[in-house]
């Protein structure tokens, strides 16, 4: 633990040196000023997050259309998202995660999976029209949030669903998909995934080439998280819109891990007018905390093992609550999201950044200070502390994504 907080303290004043100061930067206030005035922007502001697993958890929870189901996006105490903390945090326009596991594109069945997913947020919307909205272009997202709306843009995580059928793209484009995650966690399709050691295509697949292609003319963004760097290499070369990474953070701080991207690619997305939104869970914030989780997790599955159970039996329950009381997790916590932004600030500009939390997808790893959608605010006060101008907020909450999502739009015509 001493190893890990000497090496926290040391990141932190390497990045003190470099932290943003502009001649917009609000000065002389008291922190209860800063959070004050860090409500108040999260409020003011259209505040955008490329990504939250909201329909995955509904989905894997078994909730139909049923009154239980209904009640659940308005105020639970289940995950991370619902409409009353989202309204305490500023969060106007979530974009709602159609993820489709690995399993459907081995399995088969991924178009029908992401359908039914897409229905379930048109499910939401009609039962709160007053609360929720679908948006497929920012115009909506602007409207909606005057109307005091929560937006529900979608993006796809796993292109397994387009199938091999590029007119696939139409049909979700039509039913409000603005983005796609070219892959998850193996390779596809589409191209090779950095979770994936495999190397099927060495980057994107003849098939994926067209994809891409077409992408651009439907006006689907292209979204490079997950994907191999020899895949983002190959899309960066071959997109005629800017893309983005709708929830990936920065290598620089998690040494080897690939699904992170590294300096040289964040600045040629930036170069090509793309944006980075920084995932929030500790794994991909802090390389030292990723290595001590993964000891826990190793010596729990030693002695789950040596009982002959797995992480799912019922026996295991009472054996894996004992051992995470007496080996509680290590998370990060609000002020490490903030370096990744700075160190994204350096590298490729502010108009190259954005937020992508990946709220109700990264378990219980959610940094101290971030652990729900109603603490975006806390975020905003650490970059206020930093320097950030309020021109600044806005672009991070929203106007960095809409700009490239405008630009996508553009680019089809």
């Amino acid at each position: 633990m001493l190893r890990l907080l000497f090496f926290a303290g040391i990141s932190l004043l390497l990045l003190a040196s470099c932290q943003r100061k502009t001649s917009g930067a609000i000065t002389g206030k008291s922190d209860t000023e800063l959070q004050a005035i860090a409500d108040e922007l999260a409020h003011k502001y259209i505040l955008t997050d490329g990504h939250v697993d909201l329909p995955y958890r509904l989905r894997i929870q078994n909730f139909r259309m049923t009154k239980e189901f209904i009640g659940i996006p308005i105020e639970t105490d289940k995950g991370d998202f619902d409409y009353v903390r989202a309204k305490k945090g500023g969060l106007d326009a979530p974009f709602m995660s159609i993820y489709i596991p690995a399993s459907y594109q081995l399995d088969g069945g991924a178009k029908v999976f992401a359908d039914t997913l897409i229905d379930m947020v048109y499910g939401i919307t009609e039962a709160h029209p007053d609360k929720f909205a679908i948006a497929k272009t920012p115009s909506d997202v602007k409207g909606q949030f005057k109307k005091g709306l929560i937006s529900l843009p979608m993006g796809m995580e796993n292109g397994a669903p387009i199938e091999k059928d590029l007119a696939n793209l139409k049909h979700f484009k039509e039913r409000g998909i603005s983005y796609i995650t070219l892959t998850h966690s193996k390779d596809n399709q589409i191209c090779d995934s950095s979770y994936d050691t495999t190397g099927t295509w060495n980057g994107l697949s003849p098939f994926g080439r067209q994809v891409v292609a077409e992408m651009n003319n439907v006006g689907i963004m292209v979204d490079i998280s997950h994907v191999s760097d020899s895949t983002f290499y190959q899309v960066m070369a071959l997109s005629k819109a800017p893309c983005i990474a709708s929830h990936s953070s920065v290598r620089h701080f998690t040494p080897g891990f690939e699904r992170n991207m590294n300096d040289d690619m964040i600045k040629l997305l930036g170069e090509k007018d793309g944006v980075i939104q920084i995932n929030f869970g500790s794994n991909f914030l802090d390389g030292n905390i990723a290595k001590q989780r993964d000891v826990l997790r190793a010596k729990l599955m030693e002695e789950l093992a040596a009982k002959n159970l797995g992480s799912r039996d019922e026996a295991a329950k009472p054996i894996i609550e004992a051992f995470e009381k007496a080996n509680p997790s290590v998370y990060s916590d609000v002020q490490m999201v903030a370096n990744h932004i700075d160190r994204v600030v350096k590298i490729a500009g502010i108009d190259h950044v954005g937020l992508g939390s990946d709220y109700d997808g990264v378990g219980d790893s959610l940094p101290t200070g971030l652990k729900d959608v109603s603490k975006y605010p806390n975020l905003i006060f650490e970059l206020l502390k930093r320097g950030y101008s309020e021109d600044d907020i806005a672009k991070i909450c929203y106007k960095n994504v809409f700009r490239v999502w405008d630009k996508v739009l553009k680019v089809a015509g």
